[in-house]
């Protein structure tokens, strides 16, 4: 029988996943007896996951009704992406000397094998794709605040994309990160500061550019 803490993190990522895919939608309310109906377990590991969920904004806890989906705002999403400007774009000016050749190298093989052969016109797959590689370059900096802290932006953004393009999750058409990332890496090797935080302002931007594709 798995423990307690194992199956938490089952029923989390199910959940999450749920949201993500559109099987839950904002204001949603999910039960815990719903749920623990579902995954056929006891309260304890339900009641943790659903705790962790409202601790990162996902979900709003309602006494004595349930948990509610929390609905992200266009406002929500600006906020995260100036966010997520000012802390990238500033970590890679303040800690540009950080950055080695190795790592360099380790992100330009993450990018080879991530979009080798791919095939796949998933935006769910790539936007997964695009997090680990910004989530790669700001460990460069080795720095688990700022590790964290955008993590949980690049969590909320894939909730956003869930909310906003789910019915352009399933077209043939989307966006690709991969280019502008390869460019961002040139500027890297070629020790371009500015050039690459201009890549990377525009790579960060280029979420807002879903809205009109």
């Amino acid at each position: 029988m798995a423990n307690e803490g194992s199956l938490k993190s089952k029923i989390y990522a199910a959940v999450f996943e749920s949201i993500i895919k559109g099987e839950y939608q904002p204001n949603d309310v999910l039960s815990e007896k719903g749920l623990v109906e579902k995954f056929n377990v006891s309260k304890s590991p339900v009641r943790e996951a659903l705790i962790e969920l409202c601790n990162e904004g996902v979900l709003r806890s309602i006494p004595r009704y349930g948990y509610e989906v929390i609905r992200l705002t266009d406002r929500d999403v600006q906020n995260i992406q100036r966010f997520r400007l000012v802390l990238e774009c500033g970590c890679l000016t303040q800690y540009w000397e950080m950055i080695t050749p190795k790592h360099i190298e380790h992100l330009e093989q993450m990018l080879e094998e991530d979009y080798r052969g791919s095939l796949e016109h998933d935006a769910l797959i790539h936007w997964a794709k695009n997090s680990k590689f910004h989530l790669a370059l700001i460990s460069c900096f080795n720095n688990e605040y700022i590790y964290r802290s955008l993590k949980a932006s690049l969590t909320t953004l894939s909730r956003a994309y869930a909310q906003f393009y789910w019915d352009k999750w399933h077209k043939t058409e989307f966006v690709s990160f991969a280019g502008g990332h390869k460019q961002f890496l040139e500027h890297l090797k070629n020790n371009d500061k500015e050039a690459a935080v201009l890549c990377l302002q525009k790579d960060i931007s280029g979420f807002d550019d879903l809205d009109s594709k």
